[in-house]
């Protein structure tokens, strides 16, 4: 019948731990086996002698050897028999010095020339050996028989049965072998034990499958759209896929050090370190809106997973300000009706110099105002979004003023960047505005170049920031807002409503937007108190502008720049 092995690794493990066990209990059974066979022997063969060393210390042996003959009742024969019986020997051999017995447990055999050589006993030495006699197999010493006189007369032969010593083997081993039994059973216990524990821990999969698994989950991890990166219990990073390290800027080598080494101090490191609760936490990342996400794993560790939202909320902000724009076609459309409604009275009753002069200064008033704005911004991306700007601010009822010292020359690097943050410090501080009603609400942008930095103020007429929310404001996930996600942590009071963020999808964003931009020019966001109330927000944006006044971009027919 054909053995299979176990697919699962917990059996495998199972059954190498078993068979690594009692081949380990077999071979130290027989290597303990082995030493104890010639142990044995060896206790054997000095028994003999000591029996063939106290037999031969005996004088009266000695003197009957001399004085006497070998018959079966002689002296020699009675004191060796009455020492074979008290040490239980196999025998004792009296031998003169011609190898003739004097005492033997074969009565027939005294007087007869011994079966083995005794000449090196009769020369003086000790001889310990295992050999085979008339009696069979023996552990057996001899010793030499001395006179009064120091002379050798004879020797001692003394045997121990071999059965005997097999039988003392014998005897050990069961007791060895229930020994080796209890520790094969132990190391059984512990292997079944270890077994489970792996079972558990391996979810009963097969070793053909593990390499399959991380092959998939390589292939799955780095292949996904969306960031992960696993913690073990210490914190330590042990593993960044390729969208975490492009979202964080994680190099490739974090693996083993913990967050603090890897990013630098702020909201993203601890989101991502467990010291924010919530789920789906905003935050920003090199000028990157994420959203992560933290799991807590069973051995401890944790892993978090990052959803890049930068281009939503960038949509988000399209959107908001087409709505925007739309709030402001639609009254301009009822301005435009009442405006049409005065105009055609005027001409039915026959007005018609003064229905053109009410056309001529309709027209003169707006054209004023975006001449105005192009005068002073000539950048066309950052003069359009004043423009636009300017129409939603006064639907909602709030002045926009160019400051008088606004001039900002058409030679600015990216445009883009300076129009995020000029519309996140406008919208911010029109919902701040509205938020608090005055009686002459309005904002005020000022644009200026100071040789190759722009500088960027907006300031309002809202109830300002107070100085211990100044830096606070433009930390990530900070709102004042009421929050739409549950990650949006909650203001004291007494902080400037409408300056967290643009989006209303997402709480905390803007501000924080807009000084991660003006760290990435080398520059600084900050805000302070405005004289008579309000807030003044001034970014200095470094490099912004070239060192000429040519454009870095032009228009298509369409109005798109590239």
């Amino acid at each position: 019948m054909r053995i299979r092995w176990p697919r699962r690794v917990s059996g495998q493990v199972l059954a190498a731990q078993l068979s690594i066990t009692a081949g380990v209990m077999v071979l130290a059974t027989a290597l303990f086996l082995a030493p104890l066979s010639s142990e044995i022997d060896n206790q054997a063969m000095h028994q003999a002698l000591a029996i063939a060393q106290t037999t031969a210390a005996d004088p009266d042996i000695a003197r009957d050897l001399a004085a006497t003959e070998p018959t079966p009742k002689g002296p020699v024969q009675r004191a060796a028999e009455r020492i074979r019986r008290a040490t239980g020997a196999l025998y004792i051999v009296v031998m003169d010095s011609r190898g003739v017995r004097w005492s033997h447990t074969t009565t027939a055999r005294i007087g007869e020339h011994v079966s083995t050589d005794p000449r090196e006993a009769l020369s003086g030495r000790e001889v310990l050996q295992i050999d085979v006699g008339t009696l069979g197999r023996s552990a057996r010493a001899k010793v030499p028989l001395h006179a009064r006189d120091g002379r050798i007369i004879g020797a001692v032969s003394v045997g121990i049965g071999y059965g005997s010593v097999r039988d003392q083997l014998l005897a050990a081993v069961p007791r060895l072998l229930l020994y080796a039994g209890a520790a094969l059973g132990v190391g059984v216990l512990a292997a079944i034990a270890v077994s489970r524990h792996l079972r558990r821990r391996t979810h009963g999969v097969a070793f053909a499958d593990i390499s399959a698994l991380l092959d998939e989950r390589e292939a799955m991890l780095h292949g996904i759209r969306e960031g992960v990166v696993a913690f073990d219990r210490q914190g330590r990073i042990r593993l960044v896929n390729d969208e975490a390290g492009r979202l964080l800027g994680i190099l490739p080598n974090a693996t083993g050090h913990t967050l603090e080494e890897s990013l630098p101090p702020g909201r993203t490191t601890d989101v991502l370190a467990g010291r924010v609760d919530g789920a789906d936490l905003l935050t920003v990342s090199g000028g990157r809106v994420l959203v992560a996400n933290r799991m807590p794993t069973k051995d401890g560790g944790a892993v978090a997973t990052l959803r890049d939202r930068t281009e939503l909320e960038l949509l988000g902000r399209e959107l908001d300000s087409t709505r925007g724009l739309l709030d402001a076609l639609r009254a301009q459309d009822h301005e435009h009706a009442n405006r049409l409604h005065t105009l055609l009275g005027l001409l039915e009753l026959g007005l018609h110099e003064r229905a053109a002069q009410f056309v001529a200064e309709l027209t003169h008033a707006r054209r004023a105002s975006a001449e105005q704005i192009s005068e002073r911004v000539h950048d066309p991306l950052l003069s359009a979004l004043l423009v636009g700007k300017s129409a939603i601010v006064a639907e909602r009822g709030v002045a926009l003023r160019i400051s008088p010292s606004t001039l900002l020359p058409a030679r600015v690097v990216d445009p883009r960047d300076l129009v995020t943050v000029l519309g996140n410090l406008i919208d911010n501080a029109l919902e701040a505005v509205a938020a608090h009603p005055s009686p002459a609400p309005s904002i005020e942008v000022e644009l200026r170049a100071e040789g190759t930095t722009a500088v960027l103020r907006v300031s309002d007429t809202g109830p300002g920031v107070p100085p211990g929310m100044r830096e606070q404001i433009f930390t990530e996930g900070w709102s004042t807002k009421p929050p739409t996600l549950p990650s949006s942590p909650e203001a004291g009071p007494g902080a400037h409503e409408g300056y967290a963020t643009v989006s209303p999808r997402g709480r905390g964003i803007g501000l924080a937007l807009v000084r991660r931009l003006a760290e990435r020019y080398g520059g600084m966001a900050r805000v302070t108190a405005r004289a008579g109330g309000g807030a003044v927000f001034t970014v200095v944006l470094p490099e912004a502008l070239t060192g000429n006044d040519t454009p870095t971009h032009e228009f298509t027919a369409a109005g798109e720049s590239r």
